[in-house]
């Protein structure tokens, strides 16, 4: 493979689930864009591997040999270290790293390999001054994924950076900065004008990151019309992506760590498989070493040549 750019989108906390739409958004939502990427199949259990000319669709294993269910900070950790992060800690734990899981990723992470490499890479979250001032007193514990970026040398994105429309709200399209937090002076986008953004912003890198995290919230306290809300929402992201990214560029990646927003019935991780959806002329030679959350870096690695 030649040497070209990743852009990363993480969505935390979906799984491949039943078709039920009592209680799987998945099975519920529409999702023209997402569907038309796996040959008109919906993401549920049992879909298997898709490919066709222009993306590649794997059910990712995030359990990783070790029993019970996957969590965001040992499974996030393995996506970025490419380390079983898990077995090597003795357990599944989260949602925040532990210790053993910050060391994991202080010693190694993807972010750090493509700096070292000489080439560039970023976490393309903006976050509240709220949180930024909580983690910088230790009161809030950075997410493995918020830690392998600042153990990397890279400063958070603040809203500052997101008016200056260096970074996109976790939640992409800013809507709920305005609604929740009441910063009204930030950019709203729709969807596809959100998409469009992160192809922008990727360009600007070799690696660029955008981490999502309101799915697993509403897996855990949720309604079925939040979830189907975000994955439409997830959907038009795609869209605009999709009108601006182009295929020998490099590769679109989307993955998760752990399900959760595709069993509503029961309101705690699954050990369900998670999608992962690749995008690219490149997609489906990529996707043949993809099987499981440790498999990320090696294969990214030699894509990038890092």
């Amino acid at each position: 493979m030649c040497a070209k750019r990743i852009l990363f989108l993480f969505v935390d906390g979906v799984g491949l689930g039943d078709d039920d739409p009592e209680h799987n958004p998945f099975a519920a939502a529409h999702l023209p864009t997402m569907t038309r990427l796996t040959n008109g199949k919906r993401w549920l259990r049992g879909i298997g591997r898709e490919t066709n000319a222009q993306a590649a669709f794997v059910p990712t294993d995030p359990r990783l040999g070790v029993a019970g269910r996957p969590q965001s900070g040992t499974s996030q950790a393995a996506i970025l270290t490419g380390v079983n992060v898990p077995q090597r800690v003795g357990e599944h734990y989260g949602p925040k790293p532990n210790a053993p899981t910050r060391a994991i990723l202080d010693e190694d992470n993807f972010f750090m390999r493509v700096r070292r490499a000489g080439k560039r890479a970023a976490l393309l979250d903006a976050y509240p001054p709220s949180l930024l001032a909580s983690i910088a007193r230790g009161k809030t514990l950075p997410s493995s994924i918020q830690h392998a970026a600042l153990a990397s040398g890279q400063a958070l994105f603040d809203a500052d950076a997101l008016r200056r429309r260096e970074a996109l709200t976790a939640e992409w399209t800013g809507q709920e900065w305005h609604s929740h937090l009441k910063l009204t002076d930030t950019p709203l986008y729709t969807p596809q004008e959100a998409g469009q953004l992160l192809v922008e912003l990727s360009r600007r890198y070799d690696f660029a990151m955008h981490s999502h995290w309101l799915t697993d919230y509403v897996g855990h306290r949720g309604t079925l019309a939040q979830g189907v809300a975000f994955l439409e929402r997830l959907d038009g992201v795609l869209a605009g992506i999709l009108s601006l990214w182009q295929p020998d560029e490099g590769l679109v990646i989307l993955t998760s760590d752990h399900g959760n927003l595709e069993a509503l019935d029961m309101r705690h991780h699954t050990e369900n498989d998670v999608p992962t959806l690749i995008i690219g002329a490149d997609a489906a030679a990529f996707a043949e070493g993809i099987r499981a959350l440790t498999d990320f870096v090696p294969r990214m690695a030699d894509y990038l040549g890092v």
